[in-house]
């Protein structure tokens, strides 16, 4: 890696930082913070929405899928589409009937703060966690150009005194990029995060397309070979009609359980939601959400191109690379194209590649984080008797703090090594089931009360501790298991309670 390169890399991360400085000054109270004012244009919000749903996961683990298997991925992004539209028709009008910081103060409204809290509180959580792998996912990149570095032993030497240095310099890389995120996110707060998550949009899209042009220039059949290759392996394989719950990426994992999952993820997730609370109104939320999934299914076909590409010119025209990422036998998926990045990008395009990930990594939940801690727990706990300037001062410090959690679960998820991409999915299908169905217990029934609505979260988060555990259920029906059985035993438990009660 030259020194462009690195100069590129630095820029992108300092420019970052510099971006949050720069619309600190405008920081003055929550509704600016959290929610940016709802002053911003549908296309920025749509832009937004696609950078926040790609991640350094999407960037590096979708194409490690389709070079060990084919395309069958993009089943899920169509259960993508058909979920934001069900988000656009159920849930989007709720979002503008009051001033609400956070998605789970509708169910404050409708249940009361118990469980407001319990909903929120595994929404902290669940984020900390996958969020935390998405870190580490995109220092594995960062991790391999330090390596590839001159004097790259010495200078990992220097961080972690007696570690191996691939091992130390992926730690480097992981505090590295938290702290931008911190930094960036506490200064700049949702306006920032927004206009950064544009730019991100556009830096990694010109980084996968000179990804593309520079894998075919290395693959000397070009596009008719990779055609021959494809079609010989099977690799453009897209449709898998198997009905089978311990399988994923089929049809109907897909579709049914990719729709549950957007419904989930884009309808009660204030990582997302948030996003939507920025819009104008109402109508432009829903253009914002419709549109960006067009988007997203046409970006998850190009990545899946970048792995169909990797995969021709490594099985045919660079073999022995491939013993540098394998272990036990197996190629590490997963670090496949920062392999390529490494030993093929010509100067300052391995910088621009590399900054392109960082950008599909960047986009921080820490906000969504800070203002589910703060809205959620910490302003009912003073009574909203403090000051605006106190809020914000304790929105800011709760994004430092959750900024250095998601570090320490990225350093945690370091001793993994098989694909990254369904550890983060799982861990948000896990528990996105539960919220679902608490809030479509709030949304489609009248009876159930609090008491049913916490029996019904209970009960789908036992039901789903003993899925994960117990069966082999793919991740891709967690969303619908858990959100089924949340609506059951709420309105069971509902009517129970209310037959002894009367």
């Amino acid at each position: 890696m030259s020194l462009l390169d690195l100069t590129i890399i630095a820029a992108y991360l300092v420019g970052t930082v510099l971006f949050g400085a720069w619309f600190s000054r405008r920081q003055r109270d929550l509704k600016y913070y959290f929610v940016s004012d709802r002053n911003l244009p549908w296309w920025v919000v749509m832009a937004s929405i696609v950078s926040t749903e790609t991640s350094a996961v999407t960037f590096i683990s979708v194409p490690g899928y389709a070079f060990s298997t084919d395309f069958t991925f993009l089943q899920l992004p169509l259960g993508y589409v058909v979920g934001r539209f069900l988000v656009s028709l159920i849930f989007v009008p709720a979002y503008f009937r009051g001033e609400v910081l956070t998605v789970y103060q509708l169910l404050g409204d409708r249940f009361g703060g118990t469980v407001k809290q319990l909903a929120s509180g595994l929404f902290l959580v669940t984020r900390t966690l996958s969020d935390g792998f998405r870190l580490f996912a995109t220092s594995l990149v960062l991790g391999a150009l330090l390596l590839a570095l001159p004097g790259s032993d010495g200078l990992a030497h220097t961080w972690l005194p007696g570690a191996d240095p691939a091992m130390a310099l992926l730690v480097a890389s992981v505090v590295v990029l938290g702290a931008a995120m911190i930094v960036y996110t506490f200064l700049g707060g949702m306006t920032a995060l927004i206009w950064t998550d544009v730019i991100q949009l556009g830096i990694y899209l010109i980084g996968a397309g000179a990804a593309i042009v520079v894998l075919l220039q290395n693959i000397p059949g070009g596009v008719a070979e990779v055609m021959n290759v494809a079609s010989d392996q099977g690799k453009l394989h897209v449709f898998d009609f198997a009905f089978d719950v311990t399988r994923g990426y089929t049809f109907w994992s897909g579709v049914i359980g990719g729709a549950f999952l957007t419904t989930a993820t884009h309808g009660t997730d204030q990582f997302m939601v948030q996003r939507y609370l920025c819009s104008r109104s109402p109508g432009d939320a829903r253009k914002a959400l419709l549109v960006s999934g067009v988007f997203v299914l046409a970006q998850f076909f190009i990545f899946l191109v970048i792995g169909l590409l990797l995969y021709v010119f490594y099985t045919g025209h660079a073999a022995a690379e491939l013993g540098a990422i394998t272990v036990g036998g197996h190629v590490q998926t997963d670090r496949v194209l920062p392999q390529f990045i490494v030993s093929h990008l010509p100067a300052g395009l391995a910088g621009l590649v590399t900054a392109a990930i960082l950008a599909a990594a960047m986009s921080s939940s820490l906000n969504a984080s800070a203002a589910a801690a703060v809205a959620d727990f910490y302003m009912p706990l003073t009574g909203q008797r403090r000051s605006e300037r106190h809020y914000l001062n304790v929105s800011r410090a709760a994004t430092v703090a959750f900024g250095l959690l998601q570090i320490a679960v990225a350093l945690a998820a370091i001793s993994l090594s098989h694909r990254v991409v369904d550890e983060v999915l799982g861990i948000a299908s896990f528990t996105n089931g539960v919220i679902l169905g608490v809030f479509l217990l709030g949304t489609f029934t009248a009876g159930v009360q609090r008491r049913g609505a916490f029996v019904g979260m209970a009960t789908g988060a036992a039901v789903m501790l003993a899925v994960k555990l117990l069966t082999p259920i793919h991740w891709q029906w967690f969303v619908l298991i858990g959100s089924l059985t949340t609506c059951a035993a709420g309105m069971l438990a509902s009517r129970v309670l209310d037959d002894r009660a009367t």
